[in-house]
């Protein structure tokens, strides 16, 4: 589906200078030989993360019979030893099951890894990994802020490592069908894309003072983060709504859609300039995150919206509940189907649908970075669009209803901007928010430098590009890879 074209060298060739915390790299991963896997050999994998993504790997890994999964990590003990015994119930070999992802590293029989820890830990393993001459599937979003998403490709390009994202729609045949029609141009002139997640997210519950799970080795999980303390009662998954560790609901499952936006459109880098308004509304709990959040994306004749919603609403449209919807002068184009600007079903595209997992191993096994369907450059590019919108909403301010109207006239964009906020006043009212006592955050409006990776003329938007790393988990800065 993908191919080393002009455009991917052109992408390539936009390596960041942002700088990035010391590195602190253990030996083991000093040095590492390449790798070559023969077509009738099993590859030796290891699942790092043992949750909800941890488990779905090992789920799709227990189907295929060309590799052989020979360990589970994760710092909760409890969670690897239930993984192990989880894939001895699919009838694969019991897996070793380790708490600290070094000791993988130090076993050279280990080919790949697949990694589904939290989003902090996500660049920091794949870097190691790579390091210590193993190949990468690392989950979405790739990275946990900007410097460190590119660094992940940075490093693939130097040691020649496959590398995949595990944005898995990339491999869904219909969509890719979708995507080529807009692509050959059938869908007319196509300037507008939208992100749309819809789901329920309820308080979290909290704020207050926690105990850590005895299973936990709570250094190993906070490994890049400050090992704070728990403020949450539920140590695993909320971790999501903390800057410190997660992204919120944009890096958590709006990234998905915003990679099939960016894809169908046709972009690349960071675009132009963006702006984030919204809000954790509805209800008081100790999470960071908004759970209400709009983004827009200007690519400099094309627009990306991001539209998150978390409290109970109705559906983006009667026939769309959620996911991308591309709108060209000849039609819509929503999920996989097409349909008139009256909404009547044009046709539902149709394609085959392959394994994200087995398209990586099939990368592993020619060497072969086009085969990839979610090569890590894209899954940084899309990744990196989360990070920005949300730096814009951290730097933000409250703001009346009639504030954020007066900013939003002003952008000059492919969206009726002041329709899409009416709509988000709509639903928070429906949810008995009152925005005059409990005010949204409008964000900072941010110019970007896509091809540097950073932002124009503003130091405090550029000091969230990265963090401040907790030794000895730390992201090596670009002039030490």
């Amino acid at each position: 589906m993908n191919s080393i074209t002009r455009r991917r060298f052109l992408e390539d060739s936009l390596l960041a200078t942002a700088a990035a915390a010391t590195a602190s790299i253990p030996m083991s991963v000093i040095g590492a030989e390449q790798r070559t896997t023969s077509a009738n050999d099993k590859i030796t994998v290891a699942i790092i993360g043992c949750g909800i993504r941890g488990k779905q790997h090992a789920s799709e890994l227990a189907r295929l019979s060309d590799c052989e999964i020979a360990y589970v990590c994760d710092p909760d003990r409890d969670r690897a030893a239930e993984l192990a015994a989880e894939l001895v119930s699919k009838n694969r070999r019991q897996p070793k099951a380790v708490q600290d992802l070094r000791v993988i590293l130090d076993d050279k029989a280990v080919a790949a890894v697949f990694i589904a820890t939290p989003n902090h830990w996500h660049a920091l393993a794949a870097i190691w990994a790579m390091q210590a001459g193993k190949d990468v599937y690392v989950e979405k979003p790739v990275s946990h802020n900007v410097s460190e998403g590119r660094r992940i490709v940075q490093v693939a390009r130097k040691l020649g490592r496959i590398c995949q994202g595990g944005t898995q729609n990339r491999s869904n045949g219909a969509l890719a069908e979708a995507i080529k029609y807009i692509h050959d141009g059938k869908l007319g002139e196509v300037k507008l894309a939208r992100s749309i997640v819809y789901g329920g997210r309820g308080s979290i519950g909290g704020p207050g003072r926690y105990e850590i799970p005895a299973s936990v080795d709570y250094n190993l999980f906070a490994g890049p983060a400050p090992m704070s303390p728990l403020t949450r009662p539920k140590f695993h998954y909320d971790w999501h709504w903390f800057w410190n560790t997660g992204n919120g609901e944009l890096g958590n499952n709006n990234i998905h859609s915003l990679d099939i936006c960016r894809w169908g459109l046709g972009v690349i880098g960071l675009g132009r300039a963006v702006i984030s308004y919204g809000g954790r509304l509805g209800y008081s709990d100790a999470a960071e995150t908004p759970n209400t959040q709009v983004c827009v994306f200007e690519f400099g004749g094309k627009t990306i919206v991001a539209e998150t919603r978390g409290l109970k609403t109705e559906p983006f449209n009667p026939n769309f509940k959620s996911g991308w919807i591309f709108k060209g002068t000849e039609g819509i184009i929503a999920d996989t189907s097409l349909f008139d600007f009256d909404g009547k079903l044009v046709r539902t595209f149709e394609g085959k649908n392959e394994s994200h997992f087995a398209n990586f191993l099939m990368a592993v096994r020619s060497r072969k970075v086009s085969e990839l369907n979610a090569d890590i450059l894209e899954g940084h590019q899309s990744t990196a669009l989360c990070h920005i919108g949300n730096i814009s909403w951290r730097l933000g301010h409250p703001s009346s209803p009639a504030e954020i109207q007066k900013e939003l006239s002003q952008l000059k964009v492919h969206d009726d901007v002041l329709e899409t906020f009416e709509r988000t006043r709509k639903h928070l009212a429906d949810n008995n928010v009152d925005l005059e006592k409990s005010k949204l955050t409008l964000g900072l409006p941010l110019r970007v430098d896509s091809e540097k990776e950073k932002f124009l003329d503003n130091s405090s938007a550029d000091a969230l590009l990265t963090r401040e790393y907790r030794k000895p988990f730390a992201v090596p800065a670009a002039n030490a890879v």
